[in-house]
């Protein structure tokens, strides 16, 4: 897709490391605690006892979400200042989490049919080459087994794409633009008052997660668009982003896939 690759998403990674991971494990990234890390864990299987592949960990949350949960996990993460928050945090509190430097596109130190299953939380669209990461991820995972991924929504979560206003300033649905440029871009933003993160994303649209899974040889099972709860919008006020969400469009896309 394009000529960023790993070198490029792991040294903005590095960059973001310490302040990403202070931020995270202070709870103030509250989309993620709110919305998209219970809905996604509601969406999988049970993982317990299955020896499980995590593309694009990080710094490890949902790596451990899965651990305690029984999960055997392996966390594969092309920065290695965010692997060492990783292995920080299994020191300090060990999970039997295993913790690999290798690209999801790769999975060099992996070796074929060695996981029951895969899972990616929220990174996929900031990885170049998505077909690389299904083909790879298909040959690690044993015949049976599940691919699992959450990413920003393709048809909605665009650059440039924005919230639609009426004439007095009120929101009346999502303007997107761009859909059809495939260039990757970096975007900064932050948590509240925290120092900013710069980030790579890659535009992917829905047509190339479909046909990349399909052409690695996996079948999709089913795929959700998740819409935040009315219990969460009534702890939210009306014009948070959530709320917005919930009333006009998708967030976030949830797939499952099988290795035939």
């Amino acid at each position: 897709m394009s000529k960023i690759g790993d070198i490029e998403v792991a040294a903005a990674w590095d960059m973001d490391a310490l302040n990403w991971t202070a931020e995270v494990r202070a709870g103030h990234d509250r989309i993620h605690e709110l919305f998209t890390s219970p809905r996604f864990i509601e969406f999988l299987p049970d993982l317990a006892g299955l020896s499980v592949i995590d593309l694009g960990c990080g710094e490890g949350r949902y790596t451990r979400s899965f651990a305690r949960r029984g999960a055997h996990m392996t966390g594969i993460d092309v920065s290695p200042r965010m692997l060492e928050q990783a292995r920080a945090e299994e020191t300090r509190q060990p999970l039997g989490i295993r913790y690999q430097l290798d690209s999801s596109t790769e999975l060099h130190s992996c070796s074929d049919h060695s996981f029951d299953a895969a899972v990616s939380s929220m990174a996929l669209m900031d990885t170049p080459d998505f077909p690389a990461v299904a083909r790879a991820a298909f040959r690690v995972i044993r015949p049976g087994g599940g691919f699992y991924f959450s990413v920003l929504h393709p048809c909605f979560m665009r650059r440039d794409s924005g919230w639609a206003t009426d004439a007095e300033g009120r929101v009346v649905g999502r303007s997107v633009s761009n859909y059809w440029d495939d260039s990757p871009y970096t975007e900064t933003w932050g948590f509240e008052n925290a120092p900013p993160f710069t980030i790579f994303y890659f535009p992917y649209r829905l047509e190339d997660y479909v046909n990349g899974l399909c052409a690695a040889g996996f079948r999709i099972e089913r795929v959700q668009e998740p819409r935040p709860s009315d219990a969460v919008m009534a702890a939210l006020p009306e014009d948070s982003f959530l709320a917005k969400i919930h009333r006009h469009t998708a967030f976030v896309l949830f797939v499952a896939a099988r290795k035939s």
